[in-house]
């Protein structure tokens, strides 16, 4: 088929080469602005245009698609771009702008989203992270048919993904991806073959993911050991679980935890102990044992090895 993709993280760009690899005719990529990245902010291209550009594929990167918004002329050039593309289909993965009314009735088959949970379940901007964070055990990728609402449109196909009780999120998202690079590739099968049909989403069971906020990444220890460690999942890589630990300057990022199945009386955020196999601190409801940490500045490290060049002060 004839298609414009739109897409801006690695969850998109592994779709995008699955839609390739199909033989698919892709006249047309969008994505996000170049952005600052690494110690040196060098403008960097995301993973999405650094594919369409190996792919010999023009690409397309308005800040906003609305024609009455702060960029009605790179808004007004994308719809050029759009018209000229005349695509069938236009497959969405983690673009980042909302597509206006305008964009969903270009295309003549309408706009395909790939979304990373069971919908209704986990609307909105973070999805995966939320559903480790929750406790989910299973997950899963959406191909939805768009309208204009967030993330309320038609269902078309899903695939399905077990949560693993040490899966960090960063895991989850391969997975994820791969998943729903599978997805859209049959879907579009099916569209082709018309076998394709299109189940409203249920009223019930709506939840929505909100987007991280770098203030979730300090884990508070009033609350259960149990939701902490999953915390420290859901925030790996990013923004990365932190704790302050005594006789060091700034926080530590915690990059594994474990909840252990033991009570104690003391306050929330004593220290309880620091061993090879962990640094065990109290919590509201249980203890929380820290495995891999990392010092401001320095690297990651299995907690045997962070324990050696770190004491507690007395």
């Amino acid at each position: 088929m004839r298609l414009v993709f739109a897409g801006t993280p690695e969850f998109a760009r592994v779709a995008l080469d699955a839609l390739l690899a199909a033989g698919h005719e892709i006249p047309l990529v969008m994505t996000q602005p170049d952005r600052p990245a690494g110690r040196g902010l060098k403008l960097t291209p995301s993973p999405v245009k650094q594919a369409a550009l190996s792919a010999g594929i023009p690409v397309a990167q308005p800040r906003s698609l609305r024609l009455d918004g702060r960029y009605p002329d790179e808004a007004a050039q994308a719809r050029a771009q759009l018209e000229q593309a005349a695509p069938e289909v236009m497959v969405v993965a983690a673009y980042g702008l909302i597509l206006p009314a305008w964009t969903l009735a270009l295309p003549t088959r309408g706009c395909l989203n790939i979304h990373a949970s069971l919908l209704p379940r986990w609307r909105g901007a973070a999805p995966i992270q939320r559903a480790i964070e929750a406790g989910d055990t299973e997950t899963g990728v959406t191909i939805m048919q768009m309208d204009e609402g967030l993330d309320t449109g038609d269902m078309l196909l899903e695939r399905r993904v077990p949560i693993g009780d040490a899966d960090s999120a960063a895991q989850l998202h391969d997975a994820l991806a791969i998943a729903g690079s599978e997805a859209i590739v049959q879907s579009l099968q099916a569209l082709q073959a018309g076998g394709l049909t299109a189940q409203p989403q249920p009223a019930e069971g709506v939840t929505y993911a909100a987007k991280l906020d770098k203030a979730e990444a300090a884990l508070d220890c009033t609350q259960p050991a149990v939701l902490l460690a999953r915390r420290v999942r859901a925030f790996n890589p990013v923004p990365g679980a932190t704790l302050r630990l005594p006789g060091l300057d700034g926080p530590v990022k915690v990059w594994r935890a474990q909840a252990l199945e033991m009570s104690t009386e003391q306050a929330p955020g004593t220290l309880l102990g620091v061993t090879a196999e962990g640094i065990d601190i109290a919590t509201g409801a249980g203890v929380l044992r820290l495995l891999e940490l990392q010092k401001a500045g320095g690297k990651r490290q299995p907690v045997d090895v962070f324990v050696r060049g770190w004491q507690p002060a007395a």
